[in-house]
């Protein structure tokens, strides 16, 4: 299907995606020169809520190390107290 403003298809995983073609204007660091228009595509993907959507993106990478973080926390409790908990 195409839109006013992109693309739009199916990815691999079967998830909505729109291409959108546009420009971006880059300039070299350091240095006093005119900034350089390049044609660029970016890619929109657009989560659908359903169940293998939930660790990807930014809230799947959140949630592991918040997963992380506390299973190194009990073992941390569990090593200082010298006991083992079973989840």
């Amino acid at each position: 299907m195409s839109t006013p403003k992109g693309t739009e298809g199916v990815n691999e995983q079967g998830g909505v995606e729109i291409k959108v073609d546009t420009v971006d204007f880059r300039s070299p660091a350091g240095e006093d020169k005119e900034a350089v228009k390049e044609k660029v595509q970016v890619l929109h993907e657009i989560n659908d809520g359903e169940a293998n959507s939930e660790n990807t993106g930014a809230a799947g990478v959140v949630g592991k190390a918040a997963t992380a973080v506390a299973d190194t926390f009990q073992s941390a409790k569990d090593a200082v107290s010298g006991q083992k908990t079973t989840k």
